[in-house]
């Protein structure tokens, strides 16, 4: 597993495709960055000094795969330090960036038949698996993606991308406001209790998701949650 490093690094491009909804995309001004698919970082707006303690900061899902030069992360803006992001990260500014951390799909599991259910911006942790070389190892991949409606749907990019790089991988995207909400029930009775179920969104629906398949007779290993938050 790579070593946890501190990062200078240059926000390079910002993107705010629907209002309070934003991806930034980070050059590291040091060595590369290097990290496994399903990890995350640690974001500081503040100077770092390393003769002082890390400052505060927030944690983030990588987006992107270090098969690729640049980092990318995609946030809401939900509090203060949200809020201060959206203010004050601009192209240019040089921040530093902790990481990696987690360890979502290095934990060995199947990788037959795996589904992957995300809520909203959940989606990220599985972008960085389904857009880097490990994805061709999993056979019959299938996600479950829910946003609110077509325009919160900014990954279609990156999803066709997954198909490209693995056949196998299908999905099925959910917009809310014409489909409902995703339903455990309906995906598990797809699935079943064999497959390894990774879950990623809201913590609200990862604990429901969780509970369900675990009442369903679903053994623990194969439900990963990524709730770090």
């Amino acid at each position: 597993m790579p070593i946890v490093k501190k990062y200078k690094s240059e926000v390079i491009n910002i993107e705010n495709p629907i209002e309070g909804l934003f991806v930034v995309t980070f050059k590291s001004l040091d060595s590369p960055f290097k990290y496994l698919p399903g990890q995350f970082l640690h974001l500081a707006l503040d100077e770092y000094n390393p003769s002082e303690p890390w400052p505060e900061s927030r944690c983030f899902s990588m987006q992107t795969c270090d098969d690729n030069e640049y980092l990318k992360i995609t946030y809401s803006v939900k509090g203060k330090f949200t809020t201060r992001m959206s203010n004050e990260l601009k192209v240019g500014k040089i921040i530093y960036l902790k990481l990696p951390y987690g360890d979502l799909f290095i934990k060995p599991h199947s990788k037959n038949n795996t589904v992957f259910i995300a809520g909203g911006t959940g989606i990220t942790p599985f972008l960085s698996l389904f857009n880097s070389h490990y994805f061709i190892e999993y056979k019959n991949p299938y996600l479950y993606l829910g946003v609110r409606n077509k325009n919160f749907n900014i990954y279609q990019n990156e999803i066709d991308n997954a198909k490209l790089i693995n056949p196998s991988f299908d999905y099925k995207i959910y917009f809310e406001n014409t489909d409902g909400i995703l339903n455990i029930n309906k995906i598990f009775n797809n699935h079943g209790n064999n497959s390894t179920y990774f879950i990623s969104g809201p913590p609200i629906m990862i604990k429901t998701f969780k509970n369900f398949l675990l009442e369903n007779n679903t053994p623990l290993d194969n439900i990963r949650t990524d709730d770090w938050e």
